[in-house]
This record gives C-alpha cells, sequence and structure tokens, in this order.
C-alpha cells in the first residue's frame, strides 16, 4: 500500500508540473502578442486570432516570435468608418 500511494503522489505531482508548464508556456504566448498589439482593442482582437492562426499552422516556437511581428506589421488601422 505504501507504494501505491508514492506511485499516486508522485504521478499527481508530474502532471501538475506538466499542466503548469503548459500553462506559462500559453500566458507567455499570449503576452507576446497582446504586447504587440498595444492598447488598441481592434488589434488586440487581431493579434489574439494571428496567435490562433499560428497554432493551427503549428509555426515552431523559435518562429513564432518572428511570425506575430510580421502580422503585427500586417496590420492595416480601419479607417473611421470601420469603426462604427
Amino acid at each position: 500500500m505504501d507504494y501505491f500511494i508514492i506511485a499516486v503522489a508522485v504521478l499527481a505531482g508530474l502532471v501538475f508540473h506538466w499542466w503548469l508548464f503548459v500553462r506559462i508556456r500559453r500566458w507567455g504566448e499570449r503576452d507576446l502578442a497582446l504586447s504587440m498589439a498595444g492598447e488598441d482593442p481592434l488589434k488586440r482582437a487581431y493579434m489574439l486570432e494571428k496567435l490562433a492562426e499560428a497554432k493551427s499552422r503549428k509555426v515552431p516556437k523559435a518562429e513564432l516570435e518572428g511570425w506575430l511581428h510580421s502580422a503585427a506589421n500586417a496590420w492595416a488601422e480601419p479607417g473611421p468608418a470601420e469603426k462604427d
């Protein structure tokens, strides 16, 4: 019974650390995308869409910053008619 308790505790610790690692990585990627957007809520939504697109295209982590940077540079500021 002692080995079972130890195995469950170790397995729970490993799962928790994996979950925490994934969450921190997602927060970092989201923060990177939002930092490139500034305070504009439309650009923030655009950058989050581009982050989702990068994940669906499976852009490698090493290339993600450059990919998001080029997406941020491609952002076209909406005109007055488009904002309403």
